[in-house]
């Protein structure tokens, strides 16, 4: 492929971050799998005991940081505009010890646009902005390049034996809310959480959550307030969605329960995520590990079943500003198939989307939690949906080395079927390389990553440019570093 459209001092500047990354190894950052337990902060740690004292409380307490550099480029067809950026930033986090039981935390993070585009400049074709790379800094103030901190965890835990509640601002993970961390900062909540771990083989968790930080932002919303900063699509009758700003929608009420047999050969995963006046989804996910003869060998097989059905009014009264249409219902069906051979593994996943309504939850609040999802890209919006990918990784321990690859074919809607196709995606293919590795020694705490990701149309080219521009025909490259301490 050609060097794209941009400047030539931008390359120089990735191409030789890219040859002295290469040269020291190869990187891992944030990203983990649903419902993982949130692991943004990685540095320093130990093991709490109750002090008895409020005083020995914040003089035990353990401060962590995190420093985060991002360099990502976007490569789109030879009419359409190229973005670049390079974001920089920081953060601490404390945590008292306990005191009976009760500890405090706090945490926030600034960033730096230390270079880029001019992010707040639409293509002059499709009449979209960047995608991806105002997604590291504040998607509502693309011209803010140096005023971007957010309090991100400001809370009070209470604890008792195996289980505990968090009241406050904090980073949960779920299938449906979660930190889709890949920019520079996690989604964040607001709400009450609960964790307890107090019946053997079995994990409960969910709370009542009433306002939202999502990833790409600096602000607190309300879950009403949040939907639709990440651009709204069309109405199921093709009309622009008018829902943001509009959106009626007061708390999200969640609840999931984990259970592990014959030794966690199986893991059963099962959720019900209500949100006010717009739906209800209900998840059921079992996830199954089979030893096989030779050892370290093991058949691994998935299965998931998402339903979805609208409550109240659809976020308002008036039809075009309903962020779930009248009457709505979705249902989602995903498996997987893998084998583990030692440091490998290799997966065969497949998703299909009913063609009853589209699914929909929003973007703002966490990726898909689909086995086909594959990063820079979601299938959240759609109908009628059938979903091929393959994915395989290896894993080198003793150079703290990992390399993925994932590739996915995506039957969509046709572009013109607004009742199913939301964004008026066309159906295409992925293609991703995903290199990580772990440093150790001087450099211990420092981690790194190498993403490129590329997506190309099933049917050839659209020719309308904004059914083309970052959706297809398009390379996204990513590096990113990470230091924890």
């Amino acid at each position: 492929m050609n060097l794209p459209k941009m400047s030539h001092r931008y390359w120089k500047v990735f191409l030789l971050a890219i040859s002295i990354f290469l040269t020291i190894g190869r990187g891992g950052a944030q990203h983990q799998e649903v419902p993982e337990k949130p692991k943004m902060w990685k540095g320093k740690s130990t093991k709490f005991y109750d002090t008895g004292a409020i005083s020995k409380a914040f003089q035990y307490g353990v401060m962590q940081g995190h420093f985060r550099y991002f360099s990502m480029f976007t490569d789109n067809q030879a009419q359409l505009s190229d973005y670049y950026a390079l974001a920089g930033g920081g953060g601490i986090r404390y945590e008292t010890a306990p005191y009976h039981g009760l500890q405090f935390a706090v945490s926030g993070f600034y960033i730096f646009n230390l270079a880029s585009s001019d992010l707040g400049i639409p293509d002059s074709l499709s009449g979209s902005k960047s995608r991806y790379e105002l997604g590291l800094f504040d998607l509502e103030d693309p011209e803010n390049k140096k005023d971007l901190d957010r309090l991100e965890e400001f809370y009070l835990k209470y604890t008792k034996s195996k289980s505990s509640i968090t009241l406050g601002r904090q980073l949960i993970n779920t299938p449906f809310i979660n930190l889709q961390d890949g920019r520079m900062r996690p989604t964040g909540v607001e709400g009450a959480w609960l964790v307890s771990e107090d019946i053997k083989n079995t994990k409960l968790e969910g709370g009542l959550l009433w306002a939202i930080s999502p990833r790409s932002t600096v602000r607190w919303y309300y879950m009403g307030e949040s939907i639709g900063l990440y651009g709204a699509g069309s109405d199921v009758d093709g009309s622009p969605s008018l829902y943001p700003g509009h959106t009626e929608s007061h708390y999200v009420a969640t609840l999931g329960l984990h259970r592990s047999f014959f030794n966690e050969k199986i893991k059963a995963h099962v959720w019900d995520f209500y949100v006010d006046n717009l739906f209800n989804s209900a998840m059921f996910q079992a996830d199954v590990t089979i030893p096989l003869k030779n050892k370290g060998h093991e058949a691994l097989f998935g299965v998931q079943a998402i339903s979805q059905v609208g409550v109240g009014n659809g976020g308002n009264d008036t039809t075009g500003y309903k962020y779930v249409p009248d009457n709505h219902q979705s249902q989602v069906y995903s498996a997987r198939l893998g084998i583990k051979k030692d440091a490998n593994r290799w997966y065969l996943n497949y998703t299909h989307i009913t063609d009853q309504g589209r699914y929909l939850m929003p973007r703002e609040w966490g990726r898909d939690p689909f086995y086909t999802f594959i990063p820079r890209e979601r299938n959240e919006g759609l109908g009628g949906v059938n979903a091929f990918t393959t994915k395989y990784t290896h894993h080198w321990t003793k150079n703290r080395v990992s390399l993925t690859t994932m590739a996915g074919y995506f039957d969509l809607p046709e572009v013109s079927n607004t009742h199913l196709n939301k964004y008026a995606f066309p159906s295409y293919t992925q293609f991703n390389i995903d290199v990580r590795h772990q440093f150790t020694g001087i450099l211990s705490g420092l981690e790194g990553q190498l993403l490129f990701a590329h997506k190309m149309p099933v049917n050839g080219n659209p020719e309308k440019p904004n059914l083309i521009f970052n959706k297809v025909d398009v390379s996204n490259y990513n590096l990113v570093l990470n230091y924890h301490f």
